[in-house]
C-alpha cells in the first residue's frame, strides 16, 4: 500500500508542467502552440532559447531525482540493494509517466528524457554522467538537441549492457526500453533530421560566427 502511495506521488511529481508553467508564467503562451508542440525542455530550447531551456531541462531532470529517490520514505529498502532498484525503477518511470501524460496540463507532455536522465542520475550516477557527456558534445558538435537526446537515450543502453555490465535483469531491460522509447518518440524529429528541416538551439553564436567569418575569408 505504501509503495502504490509513493508511486502515485512519483507520478504527480513527473507532471510538473515546466515548460507549460514557464512559458505561460514569463512570455503568456503555452509552449505546445509553438514549434513541435510538445511540453518539453527540446522545445523549450527551441522556442524560448537556450536560457529558458536550460531552466526547464534543469527542474525535469530534477522531477526524475527527486521522485526516484522517493523510497527513503521506506526504511527497509535501505538495506536491501536488489529491491531498491527495482522500486526505484518503478519509481522514476512512473515520474516519466507524468511527464508525459501530466495530469495538471490535460495529459499533453513531453518527451521525458531530461525525466528519464533524473531517474539514471537517482539510480546510476557514473552512467548517467557519462550520457550527459554524450548529450553535451553531439549539442556542441551540432546544436541538435533532439539528436543529443537520442544519442543519449542509446548510450545510456550502450554503457549499462555493455560498458558497465549492470547484472540487474530488470535495469538490463529498462535501459533497452530506454533507448527503444527515445528512438520512437523521436521519430518526427529523425525525418526533419535526414531532411535538413530540424531546428537547431540558438546557442554557441559566437562559435558559429567565427565559423562563418572564416569561411568568407578563405571564399
Amino acid at each position: 500500500m505504501n509503495e502504490i502511495l509513493l508511486i502515485v506521488l512519483a507520478y504527480l511529481i513527473g507532471s510538473i508542467p515546466t515548460s507549460i508553467w514557464v512559458s505561460r508564467r514569463f512570455f503568456n503562451v503555452d509552449i505546445r502552440d509553438y514549434g513541435s508542440g510538445n511540453a518539453g525542455a527540446t522545445n523549450t530550447f527551441r522556442v524560448l532559447g537556450s536560457k529558458w531551456g536550460s531552466i526547464v531541462m534543469l527542474v525535469d531532470v530534477l522531477k526524475g531525482v527527486i521522485a526516484t529517490s522517493l523510497y527513503i520514505v521506506l526504511p527497509y529498502y535501505l538495506t536491501d540493494q536488489l529491491d531498491r532498484t527495482n522500486f526505484m525503477i518503478g519509481l522514476g518511470l512512473a515520474a516519466v509517466a507524468g511527464h508525459i501524460f501530466p495530469i495538471w496540463a490535460n495529459f499533453r507532455g513531453g518527451k521525458g528524457v531530461a525525466t528519464l536522465l533524473g531517474m539514471a542520475v537517482a539510480i546510476q550516477p557514473i552512467v548517467a554522467v557519462c550520457c550527459i557527456g554524450v548529450f553535451l558534445m553531439v549539442l556542441y558538435l551540432t546544436r541538435f538537441v533532439s539528436l543529443s537526446s537520442i544519442l543519449a537515450g542509446v548510450s545510456f543502453m550502450v554503457f549499462i549492457l555493455f560498458i558497465f555490465n549492470e547484472k540487474e535483469t530488470l535495469y538490463r531491460v529498462f535501459a533497452v526500453v530506454v533507448a527503444l522509447m527515445v528512438v520512437l518518440t523521436h521519430q518526427k524529429n529523425i525525418g526533419r533530421i535526414l531532411k535538413g528541416t530540424e531546428s537547431k538551439v540558438p546557442i554557441f553564436k559566437s562559435r558559429d560566427r567565427r565559423r562563418q567569418r572564416r569561411k568568407e575569408g578563405v571564399d
